[in-house]
């Protein structure tokens, strides 16, 4: 992770910043009290290993903020901190494509600034589609977004934008004009709901002409969000950052469905969704198919021994180590203890052979926890069948895990 640069004279300040930074997203970042050390540091480490600059517009050796044009001129995403707001120096600032203006009022002020360099760190990974005939404006809006360092693809019609919408499902915004030939952006985004949800795809519409009418025509048919031009700096990317964060909590809530929060592994939700469709399909299509059922030993003996975190930390070790021999299998934590595996393609004697060459891995594996370090063992009940269902092959694995146990684990068990 690149780290940032506060170039900031005031002690009270960089203590504000640095607490909020440790308490939150912890990036990390080099300071300078003057533009003389901004620029050796800049010079010593490169401005490519810096994520964003916030600058004081008035230092010791830089009272009108000629470090703001010299990390531009680096390239670096700047963004702007002074104690005064002077709306005339405000403009200035932002016609030079600085990332943001943010006055020195309070707290929020520098929770403000972490919340904007956290989103830079994000948008690196952000793909948005700006479909507009104007290559005037097309031009505007793609320097905006790349000053916040999103990854940028032009249209200059609807039907354009709706092909490359198509062909690359990573794209998560579309900012669309309103009056394009062959397909205007209101049917652009008609095509696009046919497909894509909105908590796929964000799309903001724009358009210079028309009245109230046509943003409700726009949001009623799929929009997310609409603008009006000539808009703001700011009004852009506010509107921008809400949508996107709106699409980001949508997928985190998803995900948060489908994992299990410890372990980040599938749930037992996942499991039976996914599963039973695998399953499904190699039972049509005559496949082999076993199921492990895998089991932390004496997970209670890891806790009253190593303390209550200690079975947490040993299941996101398994967690870890599942991957490299189940990776093109379906897996899921599916109760406190248990993991499932299933395997599509394999005869029960090779699930067995994969699942003991696991258990061996899992033996000899080691768990740092704190001071300490221990190790763990596993047991397994593995099942095969061509006609039961993916609860009957559960139950069936579970009766052979239980034998492993009772033979004294660390063992599996597929007779």
């Amino acid at each position: 992770m690149k780290k940032f640069l506060l170039v900031e004279d005031s002690q009270i300040v960089v203590k504000i910043i640095k607490h909020i930074n440790d308490s939150s997203t912890r990036f990390q970042y080099d300071t300078a009290t003057s533009f003389a050390e901004a620029k050796a540091l800049i010079k010593a480490n490169g401005a490519d290993n810096y994520i964003a600059a916030v600058v004081d517009l008035n230092l010791p050796d830089a009272p009108n903020g000629e470090v703001v044009d010299y990390t531009l001129a680096q390239k670096m995403p700047t963004i702007v901190l002074t104690g005064n707001y002077d709306e005339e120096k405000r403009e200035k600032m932002l016609e030079k494509k600085i990332v943001d203006y943010i006055v020195k009022e309070s707290r929020f002020s520098y929770e403000y600034v972490m919340k904007l360099i956290h989103r830079l760190h994000k948008n690196q990974n952000i793909k948005i589609l700006v479909a507009d005939d104007s290559k005037v404006s097309r031009n505007y809006i793609s320097s905006l977004l790349k000053t916040h360092l999103y990854q940028v693809i032009t249209a200059d019609d609807g039907d354009t934008a709706l092909e490359i919408i198509n062909k690359d499902p990573e794209i998560k915004l579309l900012i669309t004009d309103y009056n394009m030939p062959r397909m205007n952006g209101f049917d652009l985004v008609k095509n696009i709901r046919r497909e894509v949800s909105k908590n796929d795809l964000v799309i903001i519409g724009l358009s210079g002409e028309g009245d109230g009418k046509l943003t409700a025509k726009f949001i009623k048919n799929g929009a997310n969000d609409f603008l009006r031009k000539t808009f703001s700096h700011e009004e852009f990317h506010c509107r921008l950052m809400h949508n996107i964060e709106g699409i980001e909590y949508g997928q985190t809530m998803k995900h948060m469905a489908y994992h299990d929060y410890v372990t980040g592994l599938p749930n037992k939700r996942t499991f039976f969704e996914q599963g039973s469709h695998e399953l499904e399909k190699a039972q049509t299509d005559n496949t082999h198919v076993s199921l492990a059922l895998i089991s932390v030993d004496q997970l209670h003996s890891i806790q009253d021994r190593y303390g209550l975190d200690a079975p947490d930390i040993t299941l996101k070790s398994l967690a870890g180590l599942l991957s490299k021999a189940f990776g093109r299998f379906q897996y899921a934590r599916i109760n406190d203890s248990d993991i499932a595996v299933l395997m599509v393609g394999l005869t029960l004697e090779q699930a067995a052979k994969l699942t003991e060459g696991f258990r061996t891995v899992v033996e000899d594996h080691i768990v740092i926890f704190d001071e300490l370090n221990f190790s763990f063992t596993i047991s397994a009940g593995i099942t095969s069948s061509q006609n039961k269902s993916l609860i009957e092959l559960l139950k069936d694995a579970d009766n052979r895990l239980y034998t492993a146990r009772d033979s004294g684990e660390n063992q599996i068990c597929f007779n």
